[in-house]
């Protein structure tokens, strides 16, 4: 049901477009998404569903305590991710009996949004481990999803994110997902967790180029304000901005 009213209500709020490196996803695989708003679970569920899959979707255990909604993703077999619990390994447990019986699940690898207030596009920033422990221990394929757009539909504080959903039908912003070929991670989890990241930060930079928007390089992130009020990029690591770049920054 919710694929459905994702499908039916994203292309009200945005112009949706999606394109794919596969003409079909595998069954039993992980989706593993870049994670740039609230919205953006909406959105690539829409998208998948164009693909004909609607997934088990890993989301904070938040979620299932808001009425209605609570109640859908429980009917719909959803899995709360309990973070920062000792409850945290049940949804890995979940996600792998989800995918023993076939489906796909979708999580993202980041697990948590990112910490700035502007609507710019950056490069997804790190992973967890926890998708490179899922692959490892179901064999799963693993495909890999970027999203671009959606923090033009919701982004930046509580006031700002309201005000950015009220009038997203009149400025239909667009965007665009791009779904990555399949791959098969290593067994090693920090290399199956880079090469994850790889991937879904190349399928980020396809959906930025689709439409138009600068991708700035991995390891760069947004926030960063200027005299002007124009957002630049800054360092993950050290927080150096791109006019002053830090040691470590990439070139």
């Amino acid at each position: 049901m919710l694929s459905r009213i994702a499908a039916a209500v994203v292309p009200a709020f945005g112009r949706l477009t999606v394109t794919a490196d596969p003409a079909r996803l595998p069954a039993g695989a992980i989706v593993v998404a870049n994670h740039t708003s609230l919205a953006d679970p909406a959105v690539v569920v829409a998208a998948l569903r164009r693909y004909g899959i609607e997934p088990v979707v890993l989301a904070t255990a938040g979620l299932w305590r808001v009425p209605l909604l609570g109640a859908a993703l429980r009917r719909e077999g959803h899995i709360a991710v309990h973070r920062g619990t000792a409850r945290a390994a049940e949804s890995l447990e979940a996600g792998a009996a989800a995918l023993g019986r076939g489906r796909t699940v979708l999580l993202y690898g980041e697990g948590r949004l990112p910490a700035r207030l502007d609507a710019a596009e950056c490069a997804p920033g790190p992973f967890r481990s926890g998708l490179a422990r899922l692959a490892a221990a179901t064999g799963a394929p693993v495909v890999p999803v970027g999203q671009a757009g959606v923090r033009r539909l919701c982004s930046g504080s509580g006031a700002k994110q309201f005000a950015g959903t009220v009038t997203a039908p009149l400025r239909r912003p667009g965007l665009h997902v791009h779904i990555g070929a399949p791959l098969r991670l290593p067994a090693h989890v920090p290399d199956a967790t880079d090469r994850a990241h790889r991937a879904v930060t190349a399928a980020w930079r396809t959906a930025a180029r689709a439409l138009g928007e600068p991708a700035p390089p991995a390891g760069l992130r947004t926030g960063l304000r200027t005299g002007t009020g124009t957002a630049r990029c800054r360092c993950a690591v050290c927080g150096a901005s791109t006019e002053a770049p830090g040691p470590c920054c990439p070139s």
